[in-house]
């Protein structure tokens, strides 16, 4: 489950100020959310959601590098572009990525825009629209727009747990997050939802996020925040090495103006609601019974530490060798090798879990079945917390440090990706 019993989702590692508490994506002061069930999906679960965010709230956004991207990414960041980040609302469709449809694509997300707009009292240009599922297959845009009257009926702030669970598509479970500090004497909430499950590497992935903040903070300050925060979380995970046509982030802040002294704070916040996602995500990757947290010091900067932990978790290898609860740890420093980032071999260290297997370059005694028992014991540990199969690599004496989360590869991921348009 992706939530406690208290209904709070509980990260691995918040820093103080910061702590989680309930509400989701809607915790913050003034942001509306709903989700429904529109009839998008043959499976008739749900597959339509919308957030509104106040007035005067600015969007950061980060979206796929593929060169072959969905109309409703270029429309998204057309948009923000053009209004120097101003938006308060986005619509998100499931079960169509409506993605290589031709000019259809941009034709049915003017539509979807327009027509939330229109019940919203808002500019077209105000609205995003983001979209998930198969790609090749447009939005049935009847259906859609039939289901936009009850969908903005619903808008509440309670509504974050609806609008998380609408967004899923082979997602086995919903991933929230909020919280909260008290900045200078002032409450500040962020809020977090995410879908991810497939197609997941550095470099956005099939993932769509969105988050919410109740401090007000200049856009370009806040799009250098978003940033980096990305980089660090929804860029450091991988699945299966697979990006998509429609990975978009979109982070709305909104409120009184936050004072600058506090800005560092904030953006520590803000990295560990996607931090969060972004493990939930990898942790949810198709087929897997663990998640992989690799972390790499020692290197020359933080973005070669941060590639060769990429590396690592994207090893088809070392994910099948994590599965098997196979200690063989030269898959691990094979990966690192071939990351792109210079290092001396004969430096490394490495240890999986609390095991040590490597110094100075070197192979070391270690208990082999009690290696291969730590991996089983996180394949049945808590979620997000006691199910992570720790790697420590240490590659130099460089300040570079890096993380990154993958998952193992087990035979389901290709039952599932075998049938998944069957």
């Amino acid at each position: 489950m992706a939530a406690r019993q208290d209904g709070v989702s509980h990260p691995a590692a918040v820093s103080l100020p910061w702590h989680p508490i309930p509400g989701g994506l809607t915790a913050p002061t003034g942001f509306l959310a709903a989700g429904s069930t529109a009839g998008l999906k043959a499976s008739g679960k749900p597959d339509l959601s919308l957030l509104l965010a106040p007035a005067g709230a600015v969007c950061a956004g980060s979206f796929t590098t593929n060169r072959v991207r969905a109309a409703c990414v270029d429309l998204c960041a057309e948009r923000l572009a053009a209004s120097g980040g101003l938006a308060r609302a986005v619509l998100t469709n499931s079960g169509q990525a409506n993605a290589c449809t031709g000019d259809l694509g941009l034709i049915d997300s003017l539509r979807a825009t327009q027509a939330t707009a229109d019940l919203l009292g808002l500019a077209a240009e105000e609205v995003l629209i983001c979209s998930t599922g198969v790609i090749g297959v447009p939005i049935p845009m009847e259906i859609l727009l039939a289901g936009l009257d009850p969908l903005v009926e619903a808008l509440s702030p309670e509504g974050g747990a609806a609008a998380a669970t609408a967004i899923l598509t082979t997602d086995l479970i919903d991933k929230q997050i909020a919280l909260e500090a008290d900045l200078g004497g002032r409450r500040v909430r962020l809020g977090g939802m995410a879908k991810g499950s497939g197609m997941i590497h550095p470099d956005m992935a099939t993932m769509l996020g969105y988050l919410s903040c109740d401090a007000g903070v200049p856009a370009e300050l806040w799009q250098g925040m978003v940033r980096r925060a990305v980089d660090r979380s929804f860029n450091a995970i991988t699945v299966d090495g697979d990006t998509s046509t429609n990975d978009t982030f979109l982070a709305f802040a909104a409120g009184e103006p936050l004072s600058p002294e506090h800005f560092e704070a904030l953006e520590a916040g803000l990295t560990a609601v996607s931090q969060h996602l972004a493990r939930a995500i990898a942790r949810d990757g198709e087929g897997a019974t663990c998640l992989i947290e690799a972390r790499v010091e020692g290197a020359t900067d933080d973005a070669g530490a941060r590639a060769i932990a990429r590396t690592i978790c994207g090893s088809s290898l070392v994910k099948c060798a994590v599965h098997g609860r196979d200690p063989n740890w030269g898959r691990i420093v094979a990966a690192a090798g071939r990351a792109g980032v210079e290092f001396d071999p004969e430096a490394v260290a490495l240890w999986l879990g609390e095991h040590q297997l490597m110094a100075a370059g070197q192979p070391l005694p270690f208990d082999r079945p009690a290696a291969s028992r730590f991996m089983a014991e996180r394949a049945a540990g808590a979620y997000l917390s006691g199910d992570t199969v720790t790697i420590r690599l240490v590659v130099g004496d460089g300040p570079g440090q890096g993380l990154a989360w993958g998952c193992d590869l087990s035979d389901q991921y290709v039952r599932i990706n075998a049938d998944y348009t069957t």
